[in-house]
């Protein structure tokens, strides 16, 4: 019985994160600890990583967005406080030096991106300009 596991010649190994970009996108250690804590209650797969994208919209021109997603060959990978993330590369442009945090406060409880990139954002900050 061969128990042994083999992958095609021509599969590609997943990109890893690049160490030279080490702190271009971080995560604090309690952003880390909250997307653990959504990881498990929504049983995400191990293999998806933490993405962060930036879209067009908003009050201020352009909106984050944070969802598990599988990593495509032309994403850039990062591991910050035991999470992987990954960014396609326009949205990194905007993102570099990013980092993102976790609170909790009478307006309610969320992701902060606390961008070095923006010029504004609007008073719910979940939009920013460039």
């Amino acid at each position: 019985m061969n128990t042994e596991t083999t992958t095609p010649e021509n599969a590609t190994p997943p990109p890893q994160p690049d160490p030279s970009m080490d702190g271009a996108l971080q995560v604090t250690e309690i952003a880390s600890n909250k997307i653990g804590e959504i990881r498990e209650a929504e049983a995400i797969e191990p293999h998806y990583d933490l993405r962060v994208k930036v879209i067009g919209g908003g009050c201020s021109g352009f909106q984050y967005d944070l969802f598990f997603d599988e990593p495509g060959g032309e994403d850039m990978r990062f591991s910050s406080n035991g999470v992987s993330l990954v960014c396609d590369q326009m949205s990194f442009m905007y993102l570099m030096g990013t980092e993102i945090d976790y609170v909790e406060g009478l307006q309610g409880a969320g992701f902060k991106f606390n961008n070095p990139n923006t010029t504004g954002s609007c008073g719910c900050g979940s939009s920013f300009s460039v």
